[in-house]
């Protein structure tokens, strides 16, 4: 059954492992799409930018960001007010940049999936989408 023939309501199982991964970032953390697709030992960086382009909207899309930190061409403000509310670290931006919007701080703010409060044990997809625990 390919992608176009899914009933409206239905996710490739691929977007609903990328989607509940970005779900399980804590508030003022972030993973990159090359971290989610490693996580899940299936597809890489643009794979996971796909899904979150095109199904992203439900979970907390700021939470899943390219390499470099800089925030989602057209949805900046969005972000940034997401980033600023979470007190997710960010690296402010120097003048040369354009629109002067910060970065994330991607040394500060990049979560490997370890760190997990009470209420996220064992509900994180094991790598190779497993379900449960480390």
């Amino acid at each position: 059954m390919s992608e176009e023939s899914l009933p409206a309501d239905a996710l490739p199982d691929y977007a609903e492992r990328v989607l509940e991964v970005a779900e399980m970032i804590p508030a003022g953390r972030v993973m990159t799409y090359g971290d989610v697709a490693e996580w899940l030992e299936e597809g890489g960086p643009r794979q996971v930018g796909r899904v979150m382009a095109l199904y992203g909207g439900a979970v907390p899309w700021w939470r899943v960001i390219r390499a470099d930190g800089v925030l989602l061409p057209g949805h900046e403000l969005d972000a940034l007010g997401h980033y600023r509310a979470e007190g997710t670290p960010l690296r402010e931006a120097s003048r040369a940049s354009e629109g002067h919007v910060p970065r994330v701080d991607m040394k500060r703010a990049r979560w490997d999936g370890g760190e997990r409060t009470q209420d996220h044990i064992g509900q994180l997809p094991a790598p190779g989408g497993r379900s449960g625990g480390l």
